[in-house]
């Protein structure tokens, strides 16, 4: 018997009973779709911190005052962000970015907005968060020296108050003093550059702490080094640097912290293996009930059929000829049903889940559909074998 004449007597002996081979193939369906779509999920979290890690620089380090138990360490200052920037580090730290963080409300004269989120910073903020201008200019160095009342306000809080009118040039009030517009970013969107700058309003830190929060220490300072390959000698500089001026001995622990994005990156990819792993050992239980069903139907199709299978070898139709008819409707079955959770699965990668866009990894959906065909071969042979080796006089006998 031909590979034709057996790939068209499984394809007839499965249309003999639609509604079964539907069935059947669910689960095959439910644990290719569900290893799809949940890869997907994962790839689109990793994708997401790795953007949001990128944007932040991949050789800046982020230094924070350190809390304990015993209570919050030793402020971090302004005099600490400038020892920093000395000219005997510039071989190693490139910009060193100070900031405080302060809330207030800010009007246009008609809208108000609440609890805005007010930095105030140095102009190379900008460039070490990728943070693009959409429309005027970041403030200077020279602001931030005459501590000037000007403001950088991220996209979507100008959208809200001005109503999509330009606000360049135009004055707010924050906290009850007038502040001039001088730049809008770019929207970054959800999932961006690390805090967001969407919503926020940037200023020189000198007019913030002047005006605003007054000499309060600094919330952050960031630091980027030259390259990747200088970020553990730039550490070095960090970690050197703020134990003398803090005088804390190398043996002791230090009142600081440093946030290397190395370690974010390490952490989310073991995280991305967990999951991975965990979401294959989901997907392979699903994919496992589908071929138990599998071996459940063909075995009552094998049944409901071994009078045919008598007058078949009857007639001259060889054991393998049997087996191979069985075994190619079981692994029809299995690809049928991969086929459609494959679908399943791409119509669903394309969605997005609170801001999270998923993103369908092409070799999970080769590895789930290869799984589901090799799932038919494998719970296809017990009925194929058991057809196989049917006596024709008996399976002839058989009501």
């Amino acid at each position: 018997m031909r590979m034709g004449e057996i790939l068209f007597s499984a394809v007839r002996g499965l249309l003999a009973n639609k509604l079964r081979s539907i069935l059947t193939t669910l689960g095959i369906l439910i644990g290719v779709a569900s290893v799809i779509v949940i890869v997907a999920v994962g790839q689109g979290a990793s994708n997401m911190i790795m953007n949001s890690i990128n944007s932040l620089g991949a050789h800046t380090l982020s230094v924070y005052q350190k809390y304990s138990e015993s209570g919050p360490g030793r402020a971090l200052t302004l005099e600490d962000a400038e020892a920093l920037a000395a000219p005997e580090l510039a071989d190693r730290i490139k910009a060193v970015v100070p900031g405080v963080w302060s809330q207030g409300s800010v009007n246009d004269g008609v809208r108000t907005k609440d609890n805005a989120q007010v930095l105030g910073t140095h102009p190379d903020f900008f460039q070490l968060n990728n943070a693009l201008l959409a429309r005027g200019t970041y403030f200077s160095k020279a602001d931030v020296t005459e501590s000037r009342k000007v403001i950088v306000m991220g996209g979507k809080l100008a959208s809200e108050l001005f109503n999509g009118q330009d606000p360049v040039n135009r004055q707010v009030i924050i906290s009850g003093m007038q502040f001039v517009v001088v730049g809008v970013l770019e929207e970054a969107g959800e999932g961006g550059r690390g805090r967001s700058t969407d919503e926020m309003l940037a200023m020189p830190l000198s007019t913030l702490q002047n005006t605003l929060t007054g000499q309060q220490p600094l919330s952050q300072f960031s630091v980027q080094a030259h390259s990747v390959e200088k970020m553990d000698q730039a550490r070095a500089a960090i970690e050197a640097v703020l134990r003398a001026k803090h005088r804390i001995d190398a043996d002791k622990p230090a009142d600081f912290e440093i946030s290397d994005p190395r370690e974010l990156t390490r952490s989310s990819r073991q995280i991305d293996t967990v999951l991975t792993y965990l979401i294959l050992a989901i997907g392979g239980i699903a994919l496992l009930i589908g071929g138990v069903g599998i071996t459940n139907i063909m075995l009552v199709t094998v049944t409901e059929r071994t009078r045919e299978i008598g007058i078949r070898k009857a007639i001259g139709a060889t054991r393998g000829a049997i087996m191979g008819q069985f075994l190619a409707e079981a692994t029809m079955l299995s690809m049928f049903g991969g086929f459609l959770g494959v679908v399943v699965g791409l119509v669903a990668g394309q969605f997005s889940i609170r801001g999270l866009q998923l993103t369908v990894v092409p070799s999970s959906v080769l590895l789930a559909f290869g799984v589901s065909a090799l799932i038919g071969l494998f719970f296809g042979a017990l009925p194929a074998n058991r057809a196989s080796k049917l006596h024709p006089i008996q399976a002839l006998r058989h009501e």
